[in-house]
């Protein structure tokens, strides 16, 4: 099978068609590398062609480079990155110089690039060397550059190219934040040259063609006379540009993304240099951040992981389950998301909740996010309205007699759950779900006559922009019901973890305890910028007490007040609702009360932390030491991720890992609290718990599977290999 065909029409033109078998998307992988390279050889010596169309045979273009590449790369150690790294660079100038005269920019074949959709990582790279990119105009395609958001950069080019072609300036939001675009916004953003009617594409490409003239083909950055849109480092608006866009990096990554840093240090010196000696650069860049531990913690854990996940690494070998129609009982902000979501798939939805006006305000929810969609041209009027027609507000339970999968979101509320359960088994044989955050499973099916068939499926909110989603067996919940689960979340296009009952789960029980140490430290008299300003140095995308203001205070309070009433006196958390609950009796509940550790306008725009915190916990004199700070607050995850998989809440540490960077944003960049264990050394983890727990208290100390591999100078990747 190839990956890439080339055919000539009557006209001279070369169509070369990516088309890689058995995959929905494309990828660039070694032996595609090879034949799109033979392709262009035969194209620009075959006098007989006078130009070359470069598109793809699926509805997207392609969606970046095949991770086995990386991995090969990875695996020939330094010279081998950067030698696969320089003979792809030799392969995109090829088609940019296109069979030029090496001296003069003249005798060159026009090579176009033809994006029917979607555009990502080296399937942008590779257009950026064509002489011009025309995009249909796909509302839902999206194009773009965003290898640093899993730890690396565009090294195929992309970084040097786009940077000559728009500007340090311009270029920095797609190529620093990953920005993604649709084909008009990418066109309004320099990215591409043209949008057209998507019936239209090969024959604009190839009217192109035929018209270009040698101007046509020249690059600016190969034309005599030169200049760097915005100005180079030494030019005076070119400095202020770099200056300004290394003060963003690190007030953004906190230092603990390397990727960032590098691609900055490889546009800086790249402005300096012509532009071959400047792919040469870029090339050593992406080599050292390739070979960097947080970028190989972060492609396996957020591409490698993540995806074998998604296609089912832990599912049950059962037959296809996919959910034709859903009942969702409880239109309430997570009962509406769960229905919008799951009518965006194609799935037909019954919408129950107590009155039909209730009912119809969860519909309502929907069509608002659907209007948003519209207005910002991700989604056309007749599929908003497709959608919409999926749902079904209801109040009758017998409307559920046609479901093949039942999900309940009403309130955290045993009571409450247990008659929406009842109700729901009397009128339909449907696999019945429980979308709680914390209630343990098996508790919640007592009463079900079913219960192999009950499980958990816990939605993180808001449901339309989280991916994760959390599966929860329980004690009797059978096979069909995890394969049944895990079918709806594969539709949703979501990521899946599936864990077994606990109180709390996993994601949950791991960000309580992050929380708490927050409010301990607060209450302990440290300054509350100092925490909050530490998590942030550590990767985390919020800072623990900006996080319960987000989630809000009384959502705390009732987990507080239900966790201790289930523990009774091994109740460890005390000192946390000391603070918990002062500040919700003095009504600083969080951002929906626009007060809580945070301050807030009328508006509910976040101004900075509530100068009266320093009257409700005074300062402690001295501080502690920031390490001192930060140890605290990323141990007490780890270890608690750790006692999730010793006591068999997790069974496959690539769910932990995956789970807690989607779930909670556990710093992204460590790849999860398991990559993050071995990158330190399971001896030197367990020492400074042992050290955290003689100075702060049993729940720093280390759990038995830790202690067991620090003596035995195991790594959790190599014991759980089996499993990861």
């Amino acid at each position: 099978m190839t990956d890439f065909t080339l055919t000539t029409d009557p006209d001279g033109i070369a169509t070369i068609t990516w088309d890689v078998q058995g995959k929905s998307m494309n990828v660039l992988s070694l032996a595609g590398i090879a034949e799109l390279d033979g392709l262009v050889d035969r194209a620009l010596s075959d006098p007989a062609i006078k130009g070359v169309i470069l598109t793809s045979a699926k509805p997207d273009f392609a969606g970046g480079m095949d991770l086995k590449v990386i991995a090969q790369m990875q695996a020939g150690g330094v010279q081998a990155v950067f030698d696969g790294v320089m003979s792809m660079h030799k392969l995109l100038r090829k088609i940019e110089r296109a069979g030029m005269d090496a001296k003069t920019p003249r005798g060159g074949k026009p090579i176009v690039a033809a994006l029917p959709g979607t555009a990502l990582g080296i399937g942008l790279e590779l257009p950026l060397a064509c002489h011009r990119i025309i995009a249909a105009d796909n509302p839902r395609a999206k194009i773009g550059l965003p290898e640093i958001k899993v730890g690396i950069f565009p090294g195929a080019g992309g970084t040097t190219r786009l940077t000559r072609k728009l500007g340090a300036l311009a270029a920095a939001p797609f190529l620093l934040e990953g920005k993604l675009s649709d084909p008009k916004a990418a066109k309004s953003g320099g990215l591409v040259d043209e949008v057209v009617a998507p019936e239209t594409l090969l024959s604009r490409a190839r009217d192109w063609v035929l018209a270009a003239t040698e101007a046509d083909l020249v690059k600016p950055w190969d034309a005599a006379g030169y200049k760097m849109p915005g100005g180079t480092p030494y030019h005076p608006a070119g400095f202020m540009t770099f200056v300004g866009a290394s003060a963003m990096v690190t007030g953004q990554t906190m230092g603990v993304y390397p990727a960032a840093s590098a691609m900055l240090s490889a546009v800086y010196e790249g402005a300096l240099v012509p532009f071959d000696t400047a792919l040469k650069i870029e090339a050593r860049w992406f080599t050292k951040i390739l070979m960097d531990p947080t970028s190989a913690a972060m492609i396996r854990t957020l591409f490698i992981n993540k995806e074998a996940l998604e296609k089912g690494a832990n599912r049950p070998a059962l037959p296809d389950s996919a959910v034709r129609h859903l009942g969702v009982i409880g239109a309430g902000m997570m009962g509406a998301g769960i229905a919008h979501v799951a009518a965006l798939a194609g799935i037909t939805v019954t919408l129950i909740d107590a009155t039909q006006e209730a009912a119809e305000r969860g519909r309502a929810q929907s069509e608002a996010l659907l209007d948003k969609a519209v207005s910002r041209r991700k989604m056309t009027p007749e599929k908003k309205a497709e959608t919409l027609t999926r749902i079904t507000p209801a109040t009758d339970y017998a409307a559920l007699a046609p479901c093949d999968l039942i999900v309940e979101a009403v309130f955290e509320d045993p009571a409450v759950k247990a008659d929406v359960t009842r109700r729901a088994e009397a009128a339909s044989g449907a696999i019945f779900a429980t979308n709680t955050s914390t209630l343990p499973i098996t508790a919640l099916a007592k009463v079900s006559v079913r219960p192999d068939r009950f499980i958990g499926i816990h939605f993180f909110s808001p449901v339309d922009k989280m991916a994760l989603v959390e599966i929860i067996r329980g004690k009797q919940t059978a096979p069909e019901a995890v394969a049944k689960a895990l079918d709806f979340v594969r539709q949703l296009r979501k990521t899946p973890i599936v864990v077994n009952d606990a109180r709390f789960f996993y994601a949950n029980r791991c960000i309580i305890p992050y929380l708490n140490e927050g409010m301990r430290l607060l209450g302990e008299g440290v300054a509350p910028a100092l925490v909050e300003n530490a998590a942030r140095m550590l990767g985390m995308p919020l800072g623990p007490l900006q996080l319960i203001d987000e989630t809000s205070l009384d959502l705390g309070v009732k987990i507080a007040r239900a966790t201790r009433a289930a523990m009774g006196d091994a109740y460890p958390d005390a000192d946390v609702d000391a603070v918990l609950f002062r500040m919700a009796d003095q009504g600083r509940l969080g951002k929906k009360a626009k007060a809580g550790f945070y301050a807030y306008d009328e508006g509910g725009k976040r101004l900075g932390l509530w100068s009266g915190l320093a009257e409700t916990f005074p300062l402690a004199n001295p501080q502690p030491a920031l390490k001192e700070v930060q140890n605290r607050l990323l141990y007490v995850q780890v270890l608690e991720a750790i006692r999730a998989l010793e006591q068999g809440v997790l069974t496959d540490i690539r769910e932990g890992d995956v789970g807690a960077i989607l779930g909670w944003g556990f710093a992204p960049w460590s790849g999860g609290p398991f990559a993050w264990a071995d990158r330190t050394g399971a001896e030197a983890v367990a020492r400074m718990a042992e050290t955290l727990a003689a100075a702060h208290g049993p729940r720093f100390a280390p759990p038995a599977l830790l202690s067991d591999m620090a003596a035995r100078g195991e790594s959790f990747y190599r014991r759980f290999a089996r499993a990861a």
